[in-house]
C-alpha cells in the first residue's frame, strides 16, 4: 500500500552511486532535531561565540607573548610528545564511552532510521563538545603558537588542527573496534588481558628508562618539524597526509561501528538481566534509600567505566610522572569534577520513571535529597581516594602539612561539587536513559558548560591547597577549609529547601519521568 514520505526521506530516490551520502544527510537531520530542542537559544549562541573566540585566542595570542628563545625551544621540543598524549587521551575517552557519545539517545532513535554509520559520524561530531577535549585542544594550540614564531604560525597551526582531527578520528576507530570485540563471546575477558598487557609494557618502559627513546620515535616529530619549517614541500606533504588519513579513518570507522551494532553489549545486557539475592530488610528509611541509590549507581555501566577511568587514569599518570605531594593536591578536583559529569549534574535521571514510584513512598522529601547527596559524595570520594593512593606510590611519605592539605582538598571539592550538582539537578532536570554506556546526563552543550564551571572551581581550590601544602603549619589548611565548607554547605542546604517545595519537586519529577 502507498505510504507518505517521512521527514527524513528524500523527495526522490538517491541513486546507488550516491548512497554513501545518506548517512551524512541523516546527521544533518539529527543535528537540526537536537538544535530544535535547545531551551535557551540565545545562551547557546553566546556560548558558541565564546568557545570560538577562546579557540582563536589560544591559537594566536601565545605567539606574540614576549619570551626568550630558550623557553620557546623547550616548548617546541615537547610538542611531539604533547601531540601523542592528546592521541592517547582521546583513545581512552572514546573507549570508556563505548565508541563515543550518542547524537540521539537510544529510546529516541527507535523512531528514526539511524544507521550505525550515521551514529558513528554523529559521535565524531560530538567529540569536541567535551571540556576535557577542549582544554587539551586549547593547550596544544597555545603550545604550538608559543613554540612557533609568528611568521610560521599559520603553517604550525594547520598541522596541529589537522592532527587534532586525525587523532579524534583514529581514536573513534579504535574505540569502535574495541567495542565490537567486547561484544563478542569472551570479548570482555580478552580486552581485560590486553589492558593488563599494555599497562605492564608501560611500566616496563618506565622502569627500564626507555621513556625518552620511545618518545623520540613517535612519528609526530616529523609532522611538527614540517609545521615549523614554513611553506615548504615537507609542510605540503604533511598537510596532505593528515587530510587523507583523516578522511580514510572517518570512512574506516563505519566498519567496526556496523560490526558493533549487530551485537548487544554484554555489560548492559548483564545489568538488565542479572538477578540479585534479596538482603534483610533495613531498619530505617535512610538505610533503605541508601541501599537503593547505591545499587542504581554501582550497577550502571557508565558509572563503573567512568569510575575506572577517573580513578585509575590520573593515578597512573602521577605514578609515571612521579608527581610530588604538592602537585597531587590538584588531582582530586579533576577526579571529582569528572565524576559529577557522569550523573551528578542531573542526579535524578538515574531514577527515570521510578521517581514517580518513589514519590508515592511514605518518606520525607528531605530524606530523599540527603540520601542522593550522600551517594554522590560517596562515589566521588572513593574515586579521589583511589587516585591519591595510586599517586602516593612514588610520592613518598607526606608531611603533616601535605597530608592535611590533601585531606582538606578532597573534602572541600567534594562538598563543592555535590552542592553544585544538586543545585543544577533541581534547576535544569533532563529525561535521560543512562542504561547505555554512551549516554550523558544532559545535552552536549550543557555538559560543556557544566564541565567548564566545575573544572574552574575545583582547579582553583586544588591550586590554593597546593600552595598551602608548602606552609609548615598544617592548621592553616584547616582554617582555609572551614569557610569554604560553610559556603558550600549553605548552598547545598538551599538546594534541599528547594527540593522540599512540592511545586519544584513536581516539576523535576515530571521532567525526569517523561
Amino acid at each position: 500500500m502507498p505510504t507518505a514520505l517521512s521527514s527524513t526521506d528524500a523527495p526522490t530516490r538517491i541513486p546507488a552511486e550516491f548512497a554513501w551520502f545518506r548517512p551524512v544527510r541523516d546527521v544533518g537531520h539529527l543535528l537540526r532535531f537536537r538544535a530544535a530542542a535547545v531551551r535557551r537559544r540565545s545562551a547557546f549562541r553566546w556560548s558558541a561565540l565564546v568557545l570560538l573566540f577562546v579557540t582563536i585566542g589560544a591559537a594566536t595570542i601565545p605567539a606574540f607573548v614576549p619570551a626568550d628563545d630558550e623557553r620557546r625551544l623547550q616548548v617546541a621540543v615537547l610538542m611531539p610528545t604533547a601531540m601523542a598524549g592528546i592521541f592517547a587521551i582521546s583513545i581512552v575517552s572514546a573507549i570508556a564511552s563505548g565508541g563515543g557519545r550518542e547524537l540521539i539517545s537510544r529510546e529516541q532513535g527507535v523512531a528514526f532510521p539511524v544507521s550505525p554509520t550515521t551514529d558513528h559520524l554523529g559521535a565524531l561530531l560530538l567529540a569536541p563538545l567535551n571540556i576535557a577535549w577542549l582544554i587539551q585542544a586549547w593547550v596544544l594550540l597555545g603550545a604550538s603558537a608559543y613554540g612557533a614564531l609568528p611568521p610560521r604560525l599559520f603553517t604550525a597551526q594547520m598541522v596541529t588542527l589537522l592532527w587534532l582531527a586525525l587523532a579524534t578520528a583514529a581514536a573513534q576507530v579504535i574505540a569502535w573496534t574495541v567495542e565490537a570485540v567486547r561484544r563478542r563471546p569472551h570479548g570482555i575477558v580478552a580486552m581485560r588481558f590486553l589492558l593488563v598487557g599494555l599497562v605492564a609494557v608501560a611500566f616496563w618502559v618506565q622502569i627500564t628508562g626507555r621513556t625518552t627513546t620511545v618518545l623520540d620515535s613517535i612519528p609526530t616529530l616529523w609532522l611538527w618539524v614540517a609545521g615549523i619549517q614554513g611553506f615548504t614541500w615537507g609542510w605540503v606533504s604533511a598537510i596532505v597526509l593528515e587530510a587523507v588519513l583523516f578522511v580514510c579513518l572517518v570512512v574506516l570507522g563505519s566498519i567496526p561501528a556496523n560490526l558493533a551494532a549487530r551485537r548487544l553489549p554484554h555489560d548492559e545486557l548483564r545489568a538488565e538481566t542479572d538477578t540479585h539475592t534479596p538482603r534483610p530488610m533495613p531498619w530505617t528509611d535512610l538505610s533503605a534509600l541508601l541501599r537503593i541509590d547505591r545499587a542504581s549507581v554501582w550497577r550502571a555501566v557508565p558509572m563503573r567505566r567512568g569510575m575506572a577511568v577517573l580513578a585509575v587514569g590520573p593515578g597512573l599518570v602521577a605514578v609515571v610522572g612521579g608527581l610530588p605531594w604538592e602537585s597531587i593536591t590538584v588531582l582530586p578536583g579533576l577526579v571529582v569534577s569528572g565524576g559529577a559529569l557522569l550523573f551528578g549534574v542531573n542526579a535524578w535521571c538515574l531514577d527515570g520513571r521510578g521517581l514517580l514510584w518513589r514519590e508515592n513512598l511514605p518518606i520525607r522529601p528531605g530524606t530523599v535529597f540527603t540520601v542522593r547527596a550522600l551517594v554522590i559524595a560517596e562515589f566521588l570520594g572513593i574515586a579521589s581516594v583511589i587516585t591519591i593512593l595510586l599517586a602516593s606510590v612514588r610520592a613518598g611519605f607526606p608531611t603533616a602539612s601535605e597530608l592535611t592539605a590533601i585531606a582538606c582538598t578532597v573534602v572541600v571539592v567534594t562538598v563543592q561539587v555535590v552542592g553544585a550538582s544538586m543545585r543544577w539537578s533541581d534547576q535544569r532536570p533532563y529525561a535521560v536513559d543512562l542504561r547505555s554506556a554512551r549516554a550523558t546526563p544532559a545535552p552536549p552543550v550543557m555538559m560543556v558548560g557544566y564541565s567548564a564551571r566545575l573544572a574552574l572551581c575545583t582547579t582553583i581550590t586544588g591550586l590554593m591547597f597546593s600552595f598551602l601544602a608548602q606552609v609548615p603549619d598544617p592548621a592553616i589548611s584547616l582554617l582555609v577549609a572551614v569557610p569554604c565548607l560553610a559556603w558550600s554547605t549553605m548552598r547545598l542546604l538551599r538546594s534541599r529547601r528547594r527540593w522540599i517545595d512540592p511545586f519544584e519537586r513536581a516539576r523535576v519529577v515530571t521532567t525526569v519521568a517523561a
